[in-house]
């Protein structure tokens, strides 16, 4: 009876035992389930730390209440023991899972509004962090060779990233580099617009490329007018002008003042600096740049030159004084004065050891030496004038030069050609300023190319030639003496044989009195604006001298001076870059 009654208590207690086996495996198993459940159908949940799917309201015995069976809360006193009594045999699955038969707690919208709210920080972060490894793994020279192929509008977007990169974009390497590069395209840069009466110092400004205009402001241009402008590597020079005294800003020449200041734009930079001032105060001047060699020295080439006329002439090559040889007064002349200039040379030996010095380190740093030469231009009296002075760049310095003769006339166009500063007067006259020697030499070519007395001929130099552009009329076919029309033709001087010789028509009717041309490597680019109708219209054209045919062509029509007044015509200038 004791042995039956010890094995019941052991049987008992086996199966108590066993019972707690089965209560602690099943929650073991259920925290498994849950577990499992909530990393396959909330991986986001790691990363963020809120669920997407439900707002995950937990009671006290864990889990999502929503749709939930509310019989606690409502106080029926049979609800723990319905679920506790079913709960050996029930496995309560989430309703927040993955499966099919699933619903999304949040009404519409609200997910992403809770989500953007709760996860911004961690984008903003995770965006720092990308945009930290860019800068970090990036090494500043492949990133410099990144920037300097940009062009020019993505270049000038590229620098409003941060400070590091416009640092970095606008250090002289870098300069240098964009200098020396392939990606390089043609900019005209148009001055002196004038809008409502008024000098506006807008610079407007075209990327041939891509046809595209752009407005620079350059308020150290307002009021300032008639002024000429000049372009060397990367950089534009502002020579001269006038300004209105009683009216300032306006067009105004009843009472003005002439400027002899000079002002440098770098258009890669936008920045502006002042150059050394002219010696006399000029408006509309000639101007004429080109580089030079590293020895060269303004000291050397015009000291005591200045006073002297002409001192020789070409007719074909030769020089006048040796087709007179009985001219010997001329001939001592010559020879005194180069008697005079040869021991100037020994006292200025060792300023002239300085500035090659000085030359030979800016050549080192990448910047070449160049001079600027101003001739001719209206003075402080709107008298013309017939002096000019040359600026050398290396010592920031102008110096007077020789003069041009009374009977030359007034110079109407120059450019720089080989060496030689080509200047042409209303009286049909040609003249060249030996830069490296410092003197003039009047040149004797074949018959001028005939032009109309209201359009003065301009000078352009391409590739080493020297061309010409002038407005004649065009007799009508079969009708002799009839003018039709008045055509501007392109016309190239031979410089051995100094003979004229037409190269190209230009398409359009030559409406406007003042254009601008200007040449940059083979290419010869054209700007006239009129007003006709009551409405101020601009036409930009292009040449290129290394094709055969020579032909015009229009890149830009009705574009910029819409909006211009009819001045505007008048005090126009341009200028032409590569960037």
């Amino acid at each position: 009876m004791y042995a039956e009654s010890v094995s019941e208590e052991a049987l008992r207690q086996d199966f108590e035992t066993l019972t707690v086996s089965k209560r602690l495996v099943r929650s073991v198993s259920q925290k498994l389930r849950k577990k499992n459940h909530r990393g396959e159908g909330g991986e986001e949940d790691k990363v963020r730390g809120v669920s997407l799917k439900c707002l995950t309201l937990y009671g006290r015995g864990g889990g999502c209440k929503v749709g939930a069976d509310t019989g606690e809360e409502l106080g029926d006193p049979s609800y723990r023991r319905r679920s506790s009594a079913s709960e050996e045999g029930k496995v309560y699955k989430s309703i927040c899972g993955i499966e099919d038969n699933n619903f999304d707690c949040f009404s519409y919208g609200v997910r992403e509004k809770f989500w953007k709210k709760n996860n911004r920080k961690d984008l903003d972060l995770e965006e720092s962090v990308r945009n930290s490894r860019m800068h970090i793994f990036l090494p500043d020279d492949i990133l410099e060779m990144c920037l300097v192929r940009l062009p020019l509008t993505s270049l000038m977007n590229a620098r409003l990233v941060c400070k590091k990169w416009r640092h970095l974009t606008t250090t002289p390497r870098f300069l240098q580099m964009r200098r020396e590069g392939s990606c390089q395209k043609p900019w005209l840069f148009i001055f002196g617009a004038v809008k409502d009466g008024y000098c506006s110092g807008e610079i407007h400004a075209l990327d041939v490329s891509q046809d595209q205009w752009h407005r620079i402001s350059a308020d150290i241009l307002r009021g300032r007018f008639m002024f000429s402008v000049a372009s060397m590597q990367d950089d534009i020079y502002i020579v001269g002008g006038c300004s209105s005294l009683t009216n300032f800003g306006r067009v105004d020449r009843s009472s003005f003042k002439t400027h002899k200041g000079v002002l440098v734009f770098s258009p890669l930079t936008k920045s502006w600096r002042k150059a050394s001032s002219m010696k006399f105060a000029r408006s509309m001047p000639i101007l004429g740049i080109s580089e030079v060699c590293s020895d060269f020295s303004v000291i050397q080439s015009h000291q005591n030159r200045h006073d002297r006329q002409f001192p020789r002439s070409r007719v074909g090559g030769v020089s006048d004084v040796y087709e007179d040889p009985h001219r010997l007064s001329l001939r001592r002349q010559y020879r005194n004065a180069f008697d005079e200039n040869e021991p100037s040379l020994l006292p200025n030996r060792r300023s002239y050891k300085f500035i090659r010095q000085r030359s030979e380190q800016a050549n080192m740093k990448g910047c070449k030496r160049f001079v600027l030469i101003a001739v001719g231009g209206l003075g402080s009296w709107d008298e013309p004038l017939n002096s000019g002075e040359i600026y050398d760049s290396l010592s920031n310095k102008w110096t007077e030069i020789q003069k041009l003769p009374i009977d030359f006339g007034v110079v109407c166009a120059g450019v720089v050609c080989n060496g030689m500063f080509y200047v042409c007067s209303e009286n049909d006259k040609l003249a060249g300023y030996d830069i490296e020697r410092g003197f003039w030499i009047g040149i004797q070519t074949s018959a001028f190319p005939p032009h109309v007395h209201e359009y003065y001929p301009k000078l352009v130099s391409c590739n080493g030639h020297l061309f010409l552009l002038s407005v004649s009329w065009c007799e009508g076919d079969g009708q002799i003496g009839r003018r039709n029309k008045a055509v501007r033709k392109l016309w190239e001087l031979d410089l051995m044989y100094l003979t004229w010789t037409e190269v190209s028509v230009h398409p359009d009717a030559p409406m406007d009195w003042n254009p601008v041309f200007v040449a940059d490597r083979n290419l010869i680019f054209g700007v006239e604006m009129f007003k006709i109708f009551g409405q101020v219209l601009d036409f930009f054209t292009v040449c290129d001298v290394s094709d055969v045919e020579m032909n015009w062509s229009h890149i830009s029509r009705n574009h910029m001076a819409h909006e211009l007044d009819a001045s505007s015509c008048m005090t126009k200038t341009m200028a032409v870059l590569h960037l």
